[in-house]
């Protein structure tokens, strides 16, 4: 298990987009439920704060990422444009896709109230969310990405503050009904 465990370590290293397990799993040849059993156990391991590189875990999918308290440094560094701090709005439109993700443009704009077209787009190119063509919905809807828990600070989404009550708020289910 040790020489599986490098080898997952090793091809996390390299990539340069979230894998699936089962994509991992298949890269370093593997079966899906040792590789799932490993990441749990790196997953402990390695997201601390002492660790400067954490394992983001998004759905199905794993990713090498800095720990959000180094952010700061990591920046500086890389002294990115596209790392500029967001708009109040494109917060906005992120937290909405965050806590109720996916959604289509139209339910974004219904929650927010105005056109949210450059807002996405902005989000878009940052690579902040993701946009997917939803079978039931018949539209593109948008998600949360990788890169986004990164910037929020949090390895899944619901460690976002208040995501049970938020993400189930009546309310808004209500609003996006009516659409």
């Amino acid at each position: 298990m040790e020489l599986l465990k490098a080898k997952i370590e090793a091809v996390l290293f390299v990539a340069t987009k979230p894998l699936s397990v089962k994509g991992l799993a298949r890269a370093v040849d593997g079966s899906e439920t040792d590789v799932r059993t490993l990441l749990d156990t790196m997953i402990v391991e390695r997201n601390v704060d002492e660790n400067g590189v954490h394992i983001l875990q998004h759905g199905d999918d794993v990713q090498f990422v800095t720990n959000p308290h180094c952010a700061a440094i990591v920046a500086a560094f890389t002294d990115d444009d596209m790392d500029a701090e967001l708009t109040k709005p494109s917060v906005e439109a992120l937290t909405i896709v965050a806590y109720r993700g996916p959604l289509t443009k139209a339910e974004i704009e219904a929650i927010r109230g105005v056109n949210c077209s450059l807002i996405i787009r902005n989000l878009l190119l940052r690579g902040l969310v993701v946009e997917r063509e939803d079978a039931i919905k018949m539209q593109p809807v948008l998600s949360l990405s990788a890169d986004a828990l990164c910037y929020f600070g949090v390895h899944r989404v619901e460690e976002l503050p208040d995501y049970d009550t938020l993400h189930t708020n009546a309310k808004i289910d209500q609003l996006l009904a009516a659409l």
